[in-house]
């Protein structure tokens, strides 16, 4: 490899995308980020520009590359990673989307899933996909389209429809219309793909009643998938390789290849991830079995536990005048000894793992005329801790596996506060990455090992892997008792 070689990295995440550049020692060179609009058409409905999605990929990369005075020659390849379960369907001959690309966070197809429930098919998904039946994933996503689509229908009559979370989108127009692929990783995440023949389930297409025929073509997540239209990269053909969801592509970042080590990430939500390797878990407790990456990229079972807000919650607190900026919340949260009562339940768009409930509705609990905007931010940052204390306690129960440190990363991370209350609820050391990129170093890793840019996993481990420990330092009695209270209020949203 040439010395000026790097990688492109992009991270399709859920408010924005974000593009990197690492260099062969590993290290992140620079990135660049760019918000996209958010749609809120009706309560509990989320919708992102498909368009917008693609033409700011492309320009955040080429800002990226003017900033660092870097040429489309200098990139050795193209990595992707991306905000799972968001559906987009479009016309193969001209581009278009059909509708709005649909938001893993959205929870119009409730209804839809309920139905299913009643007719005794939740069980029967979760043994194919590891899925539970919840309007997260994407199935219900692409059949709401079909029914409120008209144009579907003409366009399935031709053979010109077709389906991609934002992996399979960007990578479509990325190639000039050449790939429609995605990945295990991906595609275990839309209730349509069985992770233990690890291909598309027909009895799963027949349910949900979507035509294979609209489906992508499955790629290994650590291979060489295409290459870049040359129009779209400065006159060059780039090799694209590299792909996986952001919190696979996390747990790969974070190297936890073997079974029994575990990340939580906090970006939009918080999402808490276990190495299982070859053992699959059928949790019975509200968890997901999904498909992440073992050391050299191939397909290995993980337990996940899915918060659907975190990040998002700190944005809220923006919105309406809590904090002017994110930073501010450590210093809001630290000027208090203690929470004095003042507990938030974050279900701004229902509850994800491990209670999935749709209904549910956010709760600022313990309010009096003592409380100030200091008590809400931190009683924000406190909540994330819980629901991960909450999350991970399940996930070592259905495991077995008890779990020595956890590995963190996202960019609510450079919250100190948030980390040392994390470690004292969890009783356990919290290991964070100083490199907050970590889902676009996995996607990049995952590239890298394809082309040879790196030879092995082995070498990957031999590359700068910076982190510091936070240590637990609350005592027993009042770590449990906060605990404790907290789910006795987190109770009060699920009734």
């Amino acid at each position: 490899m040439s010395e000026k070689a790097f990688i492109l990295s992009f991270d399709h995440g859920t408010t924005g995308i974000k593009a990197c550049l690492f260099e062969q020692s590993g290290v992140l060179k620079n990135y660049h980020l760019e918000k996209f609009s958010q749609y809120y058409p009706y309560e509990g409905w989320v919708e992102h520009d498909p368009q917008e999605l693609w033409e700011l990929a492309l320009s955040t990369a080429k800002k990226l590359l003017k900033k660092e005075k870097i040429n489309w020659s200098d990139i050795a390849l193209i990595a992707t990673t991306n905000q799972r379960e968001t559906t987009i369907l479009w016309d193969k001959n001209t581009g278009k989307a059909v509708y709005p690309a649909i938001v893993w966070q959205c929870r119009r197809t409730a209804e839809y899933c309920q139905t299913l429930k009643n007719a005794g098919k939740e069980s029967w998904v979760q043994e194919r996909s590891g899925l539970i039946l919840d309007p997260y994933f994407s199935a219900s996503k692409i059949r709401w389209i079909l029914d409120h689509v008209p144009e579907c229908q003409n366009l399935l009559e031709k053979g010109s429809l077709l389906f991609g979370t934002v992996d399979t989108w960007i990578l479509w127009n990325l190639s000039g219309g050449a790939l429609h692929i995605t990945d295990p990783s991906n595609a275990s995440r839309s209730s349509l793909y069985n992770i233990h023949t690890q291909n598309w389930d027909q009895d799963l297409l027949d349910l949900f009643q979507v035509p294979k025929e609209i489906l992508p073509e499955l790629r290994p997540s650590s291979s060489i998938l295409g290459e870049s239209f040359p129009a779209h990269t400065g006159g060059f053909a780039i090799p694209l390789a590299g792909l996986a969801g952001d919190q696979q592509a996390a747990l790969y970042g974070q190297r936890c290849w073997e079974p029994g080590k575990a990340k939580s990430t906090y970006g939009t939500g918080t999402f808490v991830m276990m190495n299982l390797g070859q053992k699959s878990v059928c949790s019975k407790k509200g968890l997901l079995t999904t498909l992440a990456c073992n050391s050299s990229g191939d397909p290995a079972f993980a337990l996940e536990g899915s918060v659907f807000i975190a990040g998002a919650a700190v944005d809220w607190l923006e919105e309406i005048g809590i904090v002017e900026r994110p930073e501010d919340l450590d210093t809001m949260a630290m000027a208090l000894k203690s929470n004095e009562g003042v507990y938030f339940v974050p279900a701004l768009v229902g509850l994800g793992a491990p209670h999935w409930n749709s209904k549910a509705r956010g709760m600022i609990w313990g309010l009096s005329q003592g409380v100030g905007k200091a008590h809400i931010a931190r009683a924000v940052l406190e909540a994330m801790a819980y629901q991960t204390r909450e999350v991970l306690g399940l996930m070592e129960k259905e495991s077995s596996i008890q779990v020595e440190e956890l590995r963190v990363d996202g960019g609510v991370t450079r919250s100190q506060f948030l980390l040392q209350f994390l470690a004292d609820i969890l009783a356990t050391p919290v290991r964070k990455a100083n490199d907050v990129h970590l889902t676009a170093k996995g996607a990049a890793y995952l590239g890298g090992l394809a082309t040879g840019f790196w030879a092995s996993p082995e070498e990957i481990l031999t590359l700068p892997d910076e982190s510091s420990i936070i240590e637990p330092n609350m005592p027993q009695e009042k770590r449990e008792s906060l605990y404790q209270e907290w789910l006795e209020i987190e109770k009060k949203v699920l009734v």
